[in-house]
């Protein structure tokens, strides 16, 4: 399944002030990289994978349509799977999106 070229747009249009943000397709997907460092991702199987510092994973799974992403069974603190539905209005997924933005900046540069 391709990602959601809408969705995309949407984040494009929310991260376009960032100077050091690339895209890069990956995983059927597409992520958005400030410095190198994956921040936020549309996801070839719907919603938004989020980057954030893992400490706050807890307190952000507690959020309705959040996730801890697991990869081979094991799962990843600080990569948050978000669901369609808690990204479809703009106040929620500016809210992601951010969240994934700041803490990339916070990362040293690849």
């Amino acid at each position: 399944m391709a990602y959601d070229e809408n969705l995309a747009n949407r984040v494009r249009e929310l991260v376009s002030a960032e100077k050091t943000l690339t895209e890069q397709r990956m995983f059927g997907g597409l992520a958005m990289m400030v410095n190198g460092n994956m921040a936020v991702a549309v996801r070839g199987k719907g919603g938004l994978l989020v980057r954030l510092d893992p400490s706050a994973s807890e307190a952000v799974l507690k959020e309705p349509g959040a996730a801890e992403m697991v990869m081979r069974g094991k799962a990843m603190p600080g990569w948050i799977v978000v669901d369609e539905s808690a990204c479809a209005k703009a106040g929620g997924l500016k809210r992601w999106v951010k969240r994934g933005i700041t803490f990339a900046r916070g990362l040293p540069p690849k």
